[in-house]
């Protein structure tokens, strides 16, 4: 049987294990997150400056102006579709970065509630006699920061498909337009 300063230095150090290894895991899915942005931009640089490369060779050869207005509009699409196929990448690295921080953090949080649960309970097992009160508090304080967290969850998880549906929306639209400024474009 263990005292209470012993179980609630015990309950410290894993609270403080717990705390380490969310900070952890969030770090490393933060750096994920990262890497795939600097791959994307990598990339989207790399194709651009190919495809710069090549529009400007073309562009130089066209025989007279009515050929270089035709090719430079013939690009517009192109251009619009990298650039939306861009905005939905981001997105995408966006919404699952922020998917991992959410699940890696429920996850963690739920884990050290158990133990904190379990302490209350070891804790309320050993309390001397007139202490019911105290543990009681204890207990509500622990349940109302759970539903406290809950609600936090569940506002988070909206704000989280709200953006990705206003930047869907947003894509969309951008698409849109595109599409129909690259046929005005070519008429030109």
């Amino acid at each position: 049987m263990f005292s209470i300063p012993e179980q609630f230095s015990t309950a410290t150090k894993t609270s403080m294990e717990a705390q380490f290894a969310i900070f952890s895991t969030l770090t490393g899915k933060a750096f994920e997150g990262v890497e795939k942005l600097i791959d994307l931009n990598l990339n989207a640089a790399k194709s651009s400056m190919e495809e710069a490369s090549a529009t400007a060779k073309q562009l130089l050869s066209a025989k007279d102006a009515q050929e270089f207005f035709s090719l430079s509009a013939a690009q517009a699409q192109p251009t619009a579709e990298k650039a939306t196929a861009y905005g939905r990448q981001l997105a995408a690295i966006a919404a699952d970065t922020q998917a991992q921080f959410t699940k890696t953090a429920e996850t963690q949080i739920a884990e050290t509630n158990k133990k904190v649960v379990a302490l209350v309970e070891e804790v309320s097992k050993n309390a001397p006699a007139g202490s019911e009160n105290a543990v009681a508090m204890l207990k509500s304080a622990i349940d109302n920061a759970n539903a406290s967290f809950e609600q936090f969850s569940k506002s988070s998880k909206q704000a989280a498909e709200t953006i990705e549906t206003n930047l869907a929306s947003a894509v969309s639209q951008f698409t849109q337009a595109t599409e129909k400024a690259a046929p005005k474009a070519g008429k030109k």
